[in-house]
């Protein structure tokens, strides 16, 4: 495996994780929300972080690999930072 796949799968998988932990938090402060509901949405976000990454780890061009890199990076910023 390319070492460029190992660190942009690793990058991905890390902000892939803190955008499912964000979503759960979205979920939970809605009202009327049930834990449930709250770990529905883990379990959703952890399989589409999953299905992506195992993408990038295997056949995923350099280019869309780095571009969800950048993408998830960006929004982690903005949905982090933003009050």
């Amino acid at each position: 495996m390319e070492t460029w796949r190992i660190v942009a799968t690793s990058l991905f998988g890390v902000g892939g994780l803190v955008m499912v932990l964000v979503a759960m938090a979205q979920v939970r402060d809605r009202k009327h929300s049930q834990r449930v509901e709250v770990v529905r949405a883990g379990l959703i976000g952890l399989v589409i972080v999953l299905v992506v990454t195992a993408s990038i780890a295997l056949w995923l061009p350099s280019v869309v690999a780095w571009a969800l890199v950048a993408a998830t990076a960006m929004a982690v910023l903005f949905l982090t930072m933003a009050d």
